[in-house]
């Protein structure tokens, strides 16, 4: 015992030292550890999140993911359009239709979740402005919204031509058909001498006066999408019946072809939307959503049975207007749109490069009718529900979502 008080000084500084180099020690092998652990996990990458401006959610690739959640919504959505609901259809492969997953380049797409956005939006009112594209855009956002409020109700006021209304958000969301935007009327032929050149009437378009079905909406929506673009071509207005271009209630002079007279309605409908739409209104404009007919157009017997996406090595033969395709026209008209939008606060919705590779995912034959095939070819324009517009609705959510909460 008379020994311990002569050991522990001499033995305590050892012990300081000891310690002091297995700290060293531990904390110099710490990194490689950590490195280690770091490499050897399953987890992803930290990406992007869609709030930072170097986010581009229209640029990425289509991912096909068995493990992907179903559909929020199936046949029985009561607001279906027939022609589009391709489960009650019959359509093939709609379980790998809605198993590719769009995944953006350095960025996280989020799945809406609509019991958070409805909540969002409480009191607030959505609009789709243009041909039924948007009229496709918006029937798959009603069937989704439409499971956090079972109580959701038709709603066909103002002049939409489709609508609902959520009742336990008071929201309504709905659909106004303007295919061409501006004002346009069909006049029959006025003389016996027009029969001398097939002509049977006209479409007079009113190029600085928007349609009767939006022009009193501009204060009712709190959240406006616009569109137009396919009934810009010849196939829709044949010589026969053809569109003359009027300002001012005058006949332009001279007169414009379809390509240029579209230029004037998109300038003379955004500088509308600038005047008459107010400041805080949130406004993006959908750019076009490409077509996939293969062998000839939509009256050329054109199809679009395929089984699988697009490669993106293949996109450029598909859609580049210098190869004169059938399907060029939404590269085209983009540019156009992207022009005339220039300087604006209207946002662009880009949807057009993703839904370029889903050349699966059009009702084709599926119809629903018996004869529709035979009367109007295949349908490889609009787009599957559920399907691809579905993952528009993310996308357009997702943007909803940052400009709201961010002011």
């Amino acid at each position: 015992m008379a020994l311990t008080p002569k050991l522990f000084p001499s033995f305590f500084p050892f012990l300081i030292l000891l310690s002091l180099f297995l700290l060293f020690l531990y904390s110099s092998l710490l990194p490689f550890a950590t490195n280690k652990v770091s490499t050897s996990s399953s987890s992803p990458p930290t990406k992007i999140i869609a709030s930072s401006s170097s986010c581009n959610l229209f640029k990425g690739q289509w991912v096909l993911d068995p493990t992907k959640a179903k559909p929020f919504y199936d046949e029985s959505c009561p607001f279906h359009r027939n022609a589009w609901n391709c489960l009650r259809n019959k359509r093939d492969n709609m379980g790998v239709i809605n198993s590719w997953r769009w995944v953006p380049k350095d960025c996280d797409l989020e799945r809406i979740d609509p019991w958070r956005f409805l909540g969002l939006m409480r009191n607030r009112n959505v609009g789709f402005v243009g041909d039924s594209l948007n009229e496709n855009f918006l029937v798959s956002f009603l069937c989704i919204l439409r499971v956090a409020d079972t109580g959701a109700k038709k709603w066909k006021k103002k002049g939409a031509w489709r609508g609902v209304y959520f009742p336990k958000y008071n929201v309504t969301v709905a659909y106004h058909r303007a295919v061409l935007l501006a004002k346009y009327q069909w006049q029959p032929k006025q003389s016996v001498s027009a029969d001398q050149n097939g002509l049977k009437g006209i479409n007079r378009v009113d190029v600085d006066v928007p349609a009767d079905e939006w022009v009193s909406i501009t204060d009712f929506y709190d959240i406006l999408i616009f569109n137009t673009g396919h009934w810009w071509g010849y196939d829709k207005f044949p010589k026969e019946t053809p569109l003359i271009f009027y300002r001012g209630g005058k006949p332009i002079s001279p007169s414009l072809g379809i390509s240029d007279g579209l230029k004037v309605v998109l300038e003379s409908m955004v500088q509308y939307i600038q005047k008459a739409v107010p400041s805080n209104t949130l406004k993006f404009w959908r750019l076009q959503s490409p077509r996939h007919f293969y062998g000839g157009d939509w009256n050329q017997n054109g199809s679009c049975l395929l089984d699988k996406p697009l490669e993106a090595a293949k996109l450029d033969s598909w859609f580049d207007p210098s190869n004169n395709g059938v399907n060029k026209e939404a590269r085209q008209l983009n540019n156009m749109i992207t022009e005339a939008l220039e300087g604006t606060d209207i946002q662009l919705l880009d949807l057009t490069h993703l839904s370029e590779f889903r050349a699966d995912a059009h009702p084709a034959i599926w119809l629903g009718k018996k004869d529709a095939v035979s009367i109007w070819g295949q349908d490889c324009m609009h787009w599957c529900l559920p399907g691809v517009p579905d993952t528009w609705v993310d996308i357009l959510a997702q943007l909803i979502h940052k400009s709201l909460e961010t002011g």
